[in-house]
């Protein structure tokens, strides 16, 4: 009769000594990747934009700038005069941007629609009414539109209609620009140096990179990291902040 108590206990035991234990990585869900930046290259930043958006098409680089009755559209060629610029009517506070050919999507932050443009005159098209805020946006390879509103997820949108068409955790809050690349998409926390690289499908952070030390503001009006844009063909990206003077042209390697 007492032998079931003895097991019993040495189960008890077993199970206590695997608790303590550290679980090992699983092969399915591999840690994430600690990176930092190289700067490469460092080019003149517009002073007066508030950055909220940075997305290249080819070799155009496109600016999202926000605050009430400063909120400006920006194109042209990285690190010199915009050669198509258009300012948003106050009280209107721009956000995110992203461009699909002919057509692009820009956000504006907590007015409760984003803004349909031509993407060669700023023209803009159409308004479409989405809930709650709008913070970061950018496209995959099928054109799905991803999309931040400042908390730990991120919402999937149609590129035509711009209805949601599904979300995805990420655990993280205060995503804030974003920037896609195949199937990841990296994120700027907003108030921090880091940058994360999520897995898409499942929201897993897959990368986490430190942008600490790349730019320490130097005047009071300068504001935090937020700003990355892939540059096509390669596998380097474009950073900046909000006011900041530079941009920084850097490639992400092991921290």
């Amino acid at each position: 009769m007492r032998k079931p108590i003895i097991v019993s206990l040495l189960l008890v035991a077993a199970l206590g000594g695997c608790a303590a234990a550290p679980a090992a990585p699983s092969a399915m869900s591999p840690a994430e990747e600690r990176l930092r930046v190289q700067v490469l290259a460092t080019l003149p930043h517009d002073t007066s934009a508030f950055t909220e958006g940075l997305e290249f098409a080819g070799d155009t680089l496109y600016e999202s700038a926000g605050n009430v009755g400063k909120s400006t559209l920006t194109a042209g060629p990285a690190g010199g005069p915009p050669t198509t610029r258009v300012a948003l009517p106050s009280p209107l506070f721009a956000e995110g941007v992203t461009v699909l050919g002919p057509r692009l999507w820009q956000l504006t932050w907590r007015d409760g629609f984003a803004i349909e443009r031509d993407t060669k005159t700023f023209a803009e098209l159409r308004r479409v009414p989405f809930e709650g805020e709008g913070w970061g946006l950018c496209h995959q390879t099928d054109g799905r539109l991803v999309m931040s509103n400042g908390s730990s997820k991120l919402t999937f949108r149609d590129p035509v209609t711009f209805a949601e068409t599904g979300s995805v955790e990420v655990g993280t809050p205060q995503l804030n620009e974003l920037e896609c690349v195949g199937d990841a998409v990296y994120a700027n926390v907003w108030q921090t140096n880091t940058i994360l690289r999520v897995d898409a499908a499942s929201g897993r952070v897959t990368g986490k990179i430190d942008a600490t030390g790349l730019y320490e503001p130097k005047t009071a009006g300068e504001d935090v990291l937020n700003g990355i844009a892939a540059i096509p063909g390669t596998d380097e990206f474009l950073i900046t902040g909000k006011y900041w003077p530079s941009m920084f042209r850097v490639r992400f390697v092991p921290a």
